[in-house]
């Protein structure tokens, strides 16, 4: 009824005006006149009605689409609870829980939400351009991870684009294998992204207290990893920076993928290379050619790698052990350098340590691009034919990798064998993390707030195994 009036309202002055024109005007073709007008106003509050109407619809469409959705995410926990055989006081919990976040995320929609909205907690992770908080919003007590991203930065290295394809991606993306956004805000100084916490960690810490995984265990986490990537490939995105340390778990040790500062829409005309590697990449003589490194045993490779990898995951050069040879040599590149960093991830979960590690950055991406000499399998590790061959055909050339025609060529590979891929993530997870309550973060490491150096923390938060 207010719209109502406001448009009456709005409609009377130029009432008055047309008729004091006419009014003015000759007599002849008044008439033609007046209907013209009357005509003009007609279409105009046909036009403004119509758009109210759409309006409304959509609006209450949307509404209908939501609880139809949250009906159905019900209806479908019920389900899988009725299927896993879950006590009755367990069923009860859980679908409390679920209408919570439902709740929390039908707010967080409607309300204009600030940094003063949320408590500041634990850091959980530094970058070049900001930091990662668990932090806890102070009306309802929700916990979340707060990405805290500062704009002057983003502009001077020019990351801009990559944020915002960061949150579109984040965004458009509907799906259980990765991070969860639930909404985003800035200030004069920041950008947020307010997304979920995961508790569990990530799958660099799990590497480093595992040393290896067995094949069962790593073709869990393997194949949780191919449906993450999958499912942003399917909205056209190239992640660019998949590594264990962008692997997170949830508290019941189930992985989602996250970072997607790097990612890029596939649609995009040009991709602008954001890898800053030395002209002498392709390994050809240098003036301050280094010896060669000595050749060491799997276990004295493995100790060597875990007592470099966290510097190298904090610093500003980071590590590029999981970066595919034509992002390196800054060719074009598709979707097919996601799967040749799902290998790298692969392999060092079998062997210890990535397959092109050396002890710096520099002779990494020499022996990356020189893949062909430098794939080795070290006969200590005891890898399975099955599991080579899979290794084999993502670490090899664009036009033979696996993966270049869609995520299923993986999936059938025999070394899948046996994976029921809809109900990876209803299944036990291959490691369970211990987490104490909703704010616990030892399963991430420590950082110094008063200190831009990280620190690294001893090997605390055990995991426990279970059966698949």
């Amino acid at each position: 009824m207010d719209s109502a009036r406001s448009w009456l309202q709005k409609l009377q002055p130029r009432d008055k005006l047309r008729s004091s024109t006419r009014k003015k005007e000759p007599c002849s073709g008044g008439e033609d006149d007046s209907n013209t007008d009357e005509e003009a106003l007609s279409n105009v509050t046909k036009q403004k009605a119509a758009a109210a109407k759409q309006y409304i619809e959509n609006h209450y469409k949307e509404q209908m689409k939501n609880l139809q959705e949250r009906k159905e995410r019900r209806n479908m926990l019920e389900k899988k609870l009725a299927d896993a055989d879950v006590s009755e006081e367990d069923q009860n919990n859980l679908l409390k829980f679920l209408e919570k976040k439902e709740t929390e995320y039908m707010r967080l929609q409607r309300h204009k939400m600030g940094v003063d909205d949320f408590e500041l907690l634990t850091m959980i992770g530094k970058g070049a351009f900001g930091e990662v908080r668990v932090c806890r919003e102070k009306t309802t007590g929700s916990v979340y991870a707060m990405k805290k991203l500062k704009k002057s930065e983003m502009l001077r290295r020019g990351q801009v684009e990559h944020v915002k394809a960061e949150r579109n991606l984040l965004a458009e993306v509907d799906s259980n294998c990765i991070v969860k956004l639930y909404c985003s805000f800035q200030d004069d100084e920041f950008l947020y992204l307010i997304m979920e916490y995961l508790p569990g960690g990530d799958m660099m810490t799990l590497l480093m207290r595992k040393d290896i995984l067995t094949e069962d265990e790593a073709r869990f986490y393997v194949a949780e990893t191919v449906l993450a990537i999958e499912s942003i490939h399917k909205h056209n995105y190239i992640h660019r920076d998949i590594k264990p340390d962008n692997l997170l778990l949830d508290r019941y040790g189930h992985l989602r993928l996250s970072d997607f500062g790097l990612c890029k829409p596939l649609d995009c005309s040009t991709i602008r290379e954001d890898f800053s590697i030395a002209p002498n990449v392709n390994g050809g003589p240098q003036n301050d050619e280094r010896p060669a490194a000595p050749k060491r045993t799997q276990q004295e490779q493995l100790q060597h790698w875990q007592k470099n990898r966290r510097m190298l995951a904090y610093s500003t050069v980071g590590t590029p052990d999981y970066i595919a040879p034509e992002v390196l040599l800054k060719k074009g590149y598709g979707m097919e350098c996601d799967w040749w960093s799902l290998g790298a991830i692969m392999y060092e979960m079998l062997v210890g340590y990535p397959p092109f590690y050396s002890d710096d950055p520099m002779s990494t991406c020499r022996k990356i691009v020189n893949w062909r000499t430098h794939l080795k399998f070290p006969e200590e590790a005891k890898l399975s034919p099955e599991a080579k061959d899979l290794i084999s055909k993502l670490l090899c050339n664009v036009n033979q990798r696996l993966g270049t025609n869609g995520a299923d060529e993986i999936k059938v590979h025999p070394w899948f064998n046996g994976t029921e891929w809809e109900k990876l993530y209803q299944m036990d997870a291959a490691f369970i993390p211990e987490v104490n309550d909703d704010l616990d973060t030892q399963n991430f490491e420590k950082f110094e707030e008063s200190d831009s150096q990280t620190q690294s923390s001893s090997k605390t938060g055990p995991w426990r195994k279970v059966s698949f």
